[in-house]
């Protein structure tokens, strides 16, 4: 146990590495364009968060509870009720053909849906909220969250990638952990009561699981970084929705591709992460990677949905 533990320790010191040697290697040759485009619109979002700043002068709490609760919290639920009217309803169809597992939630289960509105919100208000406290203090500490200048768009790249590397370590970690038998049955089942999973059931998990590996992997970026609240803002709305699409049941057009975390609600032991790197180099997705499910794992840029161009093989007759 104390070698596996080593091998998997040296394997994410590896990961992390190398992600921040490739993000290094190509920021001076991508970000630069992209600053160029972002310096044009620069000066109205300065004015906008200096207007906005003045309002709230000396209100450090009540910037911060707008920034990292109420805007991530609007981006969740405007999300996810557009997609919840097409579960509960079957319209529109442009959202329903995409579905990835046929039959299933066809239409929702409104019981289990008015379930799981009310345990997501109980995590947002019981649980995410009450975190903010210590969050708001450890960012107050770094002194440069509520900052009259924003961040440039370079460095907020910079940080967008450290985030995405930290939540996919302590996720990966913590989500495994949760699924040891003991865990698993007192904690984590709640979670896969869904086996088709929906956009809400993104939070929709016992709050002990909440607070280690929804929230925590999330939050721990910003803290460690000292990030200003406006990139905590963008970070924390980015990271609601991401895994809404990763719940939502729909591989839709132009949209990350939700398959790897839907195969994990389908096959349980398979698929722990969030950008499947570790499940990789751990062998967790040996079974996904010889199914159709991996095949489909990619963008949609076209409309025609990914089960009808990459559909299951038909089963052999008995």
């Amino acid at each position: 146990q104390e070698e596996k533990l080593w091998d998997a320790i040296r394997i994410t010191a590896y990961v992390f590495g190398t992600g921040l040697l490739i993000f290094t290697a190509l920021v001076n040759s991508v970000s630069w364009y992209v600053q160029s485009i972002w310096d044009t619109s620069g000066h109205f979002w300065q004015t906008a968060w200096l207007k906005f700043y003045y309002r709230f002068e000396g209100k450090e709490w009540t910037i911060f509870l707008l920034g990292a609760g109420l805007v991530p919290g609007l981006a969740f639920w405007c999300f996810n009720g557009i997609l919840m009217m097409a579960d509960v309803t079957g319209k529109p169809t442009f959202i329903t053909r995409y579905r990835i597992q046929p039959g299933k939630n066809d239409p929702v289960d409104t019981k289990k849906l008015r379930q799981a509105i009310y345990t997501a919100l109980c995590n947002q208000f019981l649980v995410s909220l009450p975190m903010l406290v210590p969050m708001f203090y450890v960012m107050k500490w770094w002194g440069n969250t509520f900052s009259k200048e924003l961040p440039t768009f370079q460095w907020f790249l910079v940080e967008l990638s450290i985030f995405t590397l930290i939540e996919e370590i302590l996720f990966y970690y913590t989500h495994r952990l949760v699924h040891l038998p003991l865990l698993y049955k007192h904690v984590h089942k709640k979670h896969h009561e869904w086996t088709a999973p929906i956009g809400v059931v993104s939070i929709y998990a016992h709050p002990l699981e909440h607070i280690i590996s929804n929230t925590l992997p999330v939050m721990t970026g910003p803290m460690i970084m000292g990030s200003h609240i406006v990139s905590i803002a963008v970070w924390f709305s980015l990271a609601l929705i991401t895994t809404s699409i990763s719940h939502c049941g729909y591989h839709l057009p132009f949209l990350p591709s939700p398959e790897f975390h839907d195969f994990h609600h389908l096959k349980f032991n398979q698929c722990y992460g969030v950008l499947g790197v570790l499940d990789y180099l751990h062998g967790t997705d040996t079974v996904f990677r010889q199914t159709k499910a991996f095949e489909r794992h990619k963008v949609l840029l076209s409309l025609t949905p990914l089960s009808e161009s990459i559909p299951e093989a038909p089963k052999r007759a008995e």
